[in-house]
């Protein structure tokens, strides 16, 4: 058994690796599930191979395919996805911040340490952020044809 360790946040258990075992078995048993899986469907004759004329068509909802697969998509599509990850990671970086910053348990010694800090970070990261919403304005994102 080994004894505990003091750190900033009080008395805690030492690290103990038997704890991970379980994760590490089914990290193995996924692991083989996966190349087993792979290694049956190919290596071994366990289903059946007749390729047809059929068989090889490609299949789109029931219908035969019309044209080809390989169509141009307008630039508006990938604008709106730039500005769909934009807002996104805005999310993911602010909503942690406000909490550790605001919240009910953040503690004094953080924000005279590190408040300076952080609030400039974010202050930076929302001028890229309106840099970003200013140029897919500029682009006609918001404008719907």
């Amino acid at each position: 058994m080994m004894l505990p360790v003091q750190t900033p946040a009080g008395l805690e258990p030492a690290f103990e690796l038997s704890a991970y075992y379980p994760i590490l078995i089914y990290a193995a048993v996924v692991l083989l599930f996966a190349v087993g899986t792979l290694i049956m469907s190919h290596a071994l004759p366990l289903k059946p191979r007749k390729p047809t004329r059929v068989k090889l068509m490609p299949y789109e909802s029931g219908m035969d395919p019309v044209g080809t697969a390989r169509l141009q998509f307008d630039v508006k599509f990938a604008l709106v996805a730039i500005m769909f990850l934009i807002f996104d990671v805005e999310l993911l970086f602010l909503y942690p911040w406000a909490v550790i910053a605001f919240g009910a348990d953040s503690s004094e010694a953080w924000r005279t340490a590190l408040g300076g800090t952080a609030f400039w970070t974010v202050v930076v990261f929302l001028a890229v952020l309106a840099l970003a919403y200013y140029y897919e304005w500029r682009k006609g994102t918001f404008t719907w044809r």
